[in-house]
Formats: structure tokens, sequence, C-alpha cells
């Protein structure tokens, strides 16, 4: 009976075709202000309420509500006959701005940049190379330099790149134990969340922060509190200076950048940097060696495509690059979330 129902009525395909609406209607009501205004409010909102306040239609304001009702990211409640809105808790947390797991600017990063460079997918799987160029006039590199174009831009790209971790940070600097490095330098450690979630968890080390100086400037300034004692900064480019003398070395969502040779290249100098027994543990969405999956992990490589010269990888792709690069006795470990651990010693 199933089967019959599959071949006349394509549920999953309808569902895939569509899924852009889904997200344009998150990106908006991110973009609009629609949960944050709700938050503040500290009650429920009828649609005439919500629409007066944000400066919106009335009409659209309801449409955009009700479809997020639909989407359960919101609540809504009959009163006297007239629908009022308010936050699902999963909104609250991570669809305001002022939340510690706020998924905001990564969202933002999504609607203003992912989606206008998917439109070029087709593009890109046919030429095999990003498509930045076409989609905003200049190249992945110059428009990654616009992003810091501005002491603003770049904060704003840092809560983005910071918002995962708080998610996901906890599970991949657990996936192993650390403890015994006490020496740890997060090579394009950004806000710093990843090297927060390492000193939560290892009362012994100190994580350095290794990025430009830039980044380094506006994590000291917005991300990383002067209490935070074991959290130290090196400023730097990771490619082109000399990596100073640690136990371990994170790279977190670095490889999946760069092409084989230039991981490879990068890998190698980590490895020559690296204290005998000492380690280095990468961050990546692993993909399966069958290729079946995970789908984030799949998309998301596509996503490298559309953006940069990298793409997700195997374990054994992984596995490939650190002994290449000298290192030995490799382990991964899924984390049941986005981002996987993957630790090699010297």
């Amino acid at each position: 009976m199933s089967v019959a129902n599959e071949e006349t009525y394509p549920r999953k395909i309808l569902e895939y075709m569509e899924g852009f609406l889904v997200s344009k209607t998150l990106f908006s009501a991110c973009e609009l202000g629609v949960f944050d205004h709700l938050h503040a409010s500290e009650r429920p909102l009828s649609a005439v309420e919500v629409a007066q306040d944000l400066g919106t239609s009335v009409d659209g304001t309801e449409r955009l509500l009700s479809a997020c009702v639909g989407l359960e990211l919101l609540k809504a409640q009959t009163t006297d006959g007239q629908v009022l809105y308010s936050n699902t808790d999963m909104s609250r947390i991570f669809l305001t701005k002022r939340s510690p797991q706020s998924l905001y600017h990564s969202i933002q990063y999504n609607s203003n940049t992912i989606y206008l460079c998917w439109h070029y997918l087709t593009d890109a799987v046919r030429q095999g190379k990003n498509q930045y160029e076409k989609a905003f006039g200049v190249s992945s590199k110059d428009l990654f330099e616009a992003l810091y174009r501005s002491d603003e831009e770049m904060v704003k790209f840092m809560h983005l790149m910071n918002s995962i971790w708080n998610i996901c940070g906890k599970d991949v600097v657990t996936a192993f134990d650390l403890s015994p490095f006490k020496t740890i330098y997060d090579l394009g450690g950004c806000s710093g969340a990843l090297a927060k979630q390492c000193t939560a968890a290892y009362a012994g080390s100190t994580v350095t922060i290794f990025d430009l100086p830039k980044v380094v400037r506006m994590s000291r300034q917005h991300f990383v509190s002067a209490e935070d004692e074991r959290i130290l900064f090196h400023e730097g480019d990771f490619f082109k200076d000399l990596l100073p003398e640690a136990d371990l070395y994170i790279l977190a969502r670095i490889l999946h950048d760069w092409t084989d040779q230039r991981s490879v290249e990068l890998l190698t100098k980590v490895y020559q940097s690296c204290r005998q027994g000492g380690g280095v543990l990468l961050v990546e969405a692993l993909l399966n060696e069958d290729n079946s999956g995970p789908l984030t992990a799949q998309l998301y490589s596509l996503n490298m495509l559309v953006q940069t010269e990298g793409r997700e990888r195997k374990g054994s792709e992984y596995v490939g690059l650190l002994t290449s690069a000298g290192f030995t006795d490799v382990q991964l470990q899924r984390t049941g979330k986005i981002y996987d651990a993957i630790l090699a010693r010297k």
C-alpha cells in the first residue's frame, strides 16, 4: 500500500522541491526581528501588533507568522476570537539575538551569502569550482576579506563562527581525553568559543588562539574576557608564519576549506612544530565511507564546492592526509552531531 502511495504521491520530492521556501521563511522572520520582538514583548501578540511594531504589512505579517507556526517556530493561541503568537522554547533559545546559544548570525550568513552562491550550484558542478565571482562579482578571497572590511562586519562574522561551538563544541573537545595535552594551539581559533570549551573541560590546559591580527584584536575586545587566564593569543597566518611548539593543535573547520595539497602542507607544518608524543585534533563533518551520508555532511560538501576550493571528506581521506604529513595512530570519533573529531599523534 505504501509503495503505491509513493508512486502516486511523491511526498519526499515535493518536500525537497519546496525546501527553499522553508529556509527563506526562517531567514525572513529572523531578518525582520520577529523572534526578538516576541521575546521582548513578554506576552503573546497579534499579527496586527507585530506588524505595527515592525513596520510591516498586516497581511504579509499574518502569513509569515502563520507559516512559522506551521514550522513549529512559533505557537498560536486564540483569545477572544483573536489569534496571538509567541515563541517556542526552541526559537527563544536559538533564534533570538541575545541568547547565548543564538544561531541568528549564522542564519543571516546563510541567507545573505550561501543562499546566493547556491543559485549557481549547477555551474559549480559543471565547472568543478566555486561560484563567488559569479554570485558577488569578486573572488572568494576578496569576499572573505570584505567580511572583515569593518569592525562591525568582522564581529558579525565571528558571531556566526562562534554559534556552532555553543552547540557542538563540548562534544568535539571531549570526544577524546585531551587532558594529557597541556599546551594547546587552536589554529584559526577565531572568537575563542572552542578554546573556552577546552579550558572548561580540561582544568590543567592552556589554549592559545592563533589567528590573524585583526581577528585576535576583535576576539580580545568582544569575545574572550580578561578573566579567561588560560586562553592566550598569538597573531599570525598559519600558512605563512612559523607555528609555535605545542602539545596539541586544533584545526576546527579548517581543512574542509582547502585542497588535499594545501591541507597536507598545513598538516606538515603542524607536525614539524608538534612536540614528540603530541598530536593534532581535526574537527570536521565526516562523510560515510560508502557515500550513504550523513546528509548534512553531503550538503556541506556541495557548499564547499560552491564557496571554496575544499570539500568535506571521509574518515579514510583524513587518515591519508594525516599520514602523508607524518602523523600516526589516527583515531576517529563520531559525536552524533554535525561535527566529528579525529585525533592523530606524532
